[in-house]
């Protein structure tokens, strides 16, 4: 079972080829460029890579959010594209939780972190458990000071990890003593764990539809803020932003 994972939450465009219990291919790069740009061609290069046809994909694995608005509609419209063409299961995976399974330490929290604007973090707070991950407390949006306030004050040692991990580090200061900022390779987005993360709920039996698989935004776009301020009343369900 060969699938293919797709991971453009971020300013990372990665994409993955893999089976269970084997990385077939993966390219992961931060080239300054829009996902638009690059994410077919990625696609392309990490399937000829893995020597994969893609009439032989028996699945796609989408990250779904948090994340960039725009990075996350591209990645999940391509994303279901593949999969409706193809007549193959999608699943969509949380962005955090693909982030925190680079840390698969046990007795260690991870917190993963994206950036969700004007000083405030996306942030999902993970542990690993019997051989996998699970969710200590469910995503949310939080000062980034404060989400990590938090997280160090359950008492166990604290990985950071995740793309605002990367822009603010050198202004994260003094951390909690039982707080760390995780090693500089474990910090960018991977598809291949959005590809473990994947396979694991397939192999559950589980599957989302690409009719109705949506970003997991949390928040409102800025486009729906303004419109809101703009005329005085919540956009009307079904308008694009």
């Amino acid at each position: 079972m060969s699938i293919l994972a797709i991971d453009t939450a971020s300013s990372v465009s990665s994409v993955a080829v893999a089976s269970e219990g084997k990385l077939q291919a993966e390219v992961t790069v931060e080239a300054g460029r829009t996902h638009s740009e690059t994410l077919l061609s990625h696609i392309e290069g990490a399937l000829s890579f893995a020597g994969v046809e893609r009439s032989a994909l028996t699945g796609v694995a989408v990250s779904i959010g948090p994340g960039s608005f725009t990075g996350l509609r591209i990645g999940l419209a391509t994303a279901k594209a593949i999969a409706y063409g193809l007549g193959i299961p999608l699943v969509g995976v949380s962005t955090l939780a693909a982030l925190a399974l680079a840390v698969p330490v046990p007795d260690v929290h991870t917190l993963a972190l994206m950036d969700a604007q004007k000083g405030n973090a996306y942030a999902g707070l993970y542990e690993w458990r019997d051989g996998s991950l699970h969710e200590v407390r469910p995503v949310r949006v939080a000062p980034l000071a404060e989400a990590i306030a938090e997280a160090a004050d359950r008492g166990k040692p604290v990985l950071l990890t995740g793309e605002l991990a990367v822009k603010k580090r050198a202004r994260l200061g003094n951390l909690p003593d039982n707080v760390t900022l995780a090693p500089a390779h474990l910090l960018t987005a991977r598809a291949s764990h959005v590809a473990w993360l994947g396979i694991a709920r397939l192999a559950a039996g589980e599957c989302d539809d690409p009719m109705t698989l949506e970003p997991f935004y949390i928040r409102r776009s800025e486009a729906e803020v303004l419109w809101e301020k703009r005329h005085g009343k919540e956009k009307t369900e079904g308008m694009p932003c």
